[in-house]
């Protein structure tokens, strides 16, 4: 069902998302705000990638723009999947460990089944990690456990379950069949397969949540999930899916790791989520739901990858590297409370011009 069918039945459109005007007041002032951060992240890079092609022309090579593009791609499949949980108003903790999972099973499949099409094994991946996610959507949806408790859990059990089944052992880029780890660095017009792939998924979910009814209700249960309950919507159901939805897509990125890299050992993924989380609060995603766009957390995550790749080169610490990182994080959460503030204020003041 499209926006149109969900305006019908009283899901309003979602702050800070493009689309039709937003009828709610202080809402047109909220997006306006959230368009100029997703502006302000394309300032920074601009300035950040001219500051660094000035101090090492090379930055901008052939080669270096293909390692930046790989780079990004299975951040951004994963902040694609975390913006689904976020906008609900949850977080999936789980999905470096996830990712890990999803990356040494299908490795491990590859080495005992050479011959196996890489459609197979991209769609292996995503079943280990749609069945994690579907762990968690359990645990908080109908277990009504936290999702920072409980996603923090599975990140130590799925972790777990890798150092288990990996027995100390790894597989190398020798185990595996060449199609597979080709698909890794394989280019069209220059640019990585695994890039166009994250591309691809960063679309449909940004139409998902944008024209189709469950997502617009995502956006609803973030705002406010009493409300969401009383005009109807299926909560339980709509986080299951984001679950899912998140546990699939860092199986898909599990995969893609495999393929990049070619070594894979129980500690793919490790730490992970937490540049995943960095990626999509930077890039205007509420941390406390209900409004940002995936895009915006695509631009995070190209940014990231961009200061990753940018400070080394112009003689910056690696100290400080995190410590921008930090920084950027504090800043958009304190944006996103002071945005709330004001629009919470705007409403206010209607209130008491009515009465």
């Amino acid at each position: 069902m499209n926006v149109a069918a969900s305006s019908s039945s009283g899901t309003a459109p979602p702050p800070g998302e493009p689309g039709e005007p937003d009828t709610r007041t202080g809402s047109a002032a909220l997006d306006a705000v959230l368009r100029f951060r997703e502006l302000g992240l394309v300032v920074t890079l601009v300035l950040l990638v001219g500051a660094t092609t000035v101090s090492n022309a090379n930055f901008l090579s052939q080669q270096s723009i293909r390692d930046i593009l790989l780079a990004t791609a299975i951040t951004l499949l994963l902040a694609c999947g975390m913006t689904l949980v976020v906008v609900s108003r949850g977080i999936d903790l789980s999905v470096g460990s996830v990712l890990g999972l999803s990356a040494f099973g299908t490795a491990t499949l590859l080495r005992e089944h050479p011959g196996l099409p890489v459609p197979v094994a991209l769609l292996v991946g995503v079943a280990i990690g749609a069945a994690c996610g579907a762990v968690n959507g359990v645990v908080i949806a109908y277990g009504k456990v936290p999702a920072l408790v409980a996603t923090l859990g599975t990140l130590y059990v799925f972790r777990g379950v890798v150092y288990f089944w990996a027995g100390g052992s790894r597989i190398s880029a020798g185990d595996m069949p060449r199609g597979f780890l080709d698909f890794g660095t394989a280019r069209i017009l220059g640019v990585p397969y695994l890039f166009l792939i994250g591309l691809a998924v960063l679309v449909v979910v940004g139409q998902f949540l944008r024209r189709y009814r469950t997502g617009r209700d995502l956006y609803a249960i973030g705002s406010s999930g009493e409300a969401a309950r009383l005009a109807g919507i299926g909560i339980n159901s709509r986080l299951m899916l984001a679950y899912v939805a998140s546990g699939a897509l860092a199986g898909l990125g599990g995969v893609l790791y495999a393929a990049r890299y070619g070594t894979v050992d129980a500690s793919a993924g490790t730490g992970m989520e937490l540049n995943i989380v960095a990626a999509v609060v930077v890039g205007g995603v509420a941390i406390f739901g209900g409004s940002g766009s995936v895009y915006g957390a695509a631009l995070g995550a190209l940014l990231l990858t961009v200061i990753n790749n940018a400070l080394p080169v112009l003689g910056i610490d690696q100290f400080w590297q995190r410590a921008i990182v930090g920084v950027l994080i504090i800043a958009a959460i304190a944006l996103d409370r002071l945005v709330a503030l004001r629009v919470a204020e705007s409403l206010r003041k209607k209130d008491s011009h009515v009465r």
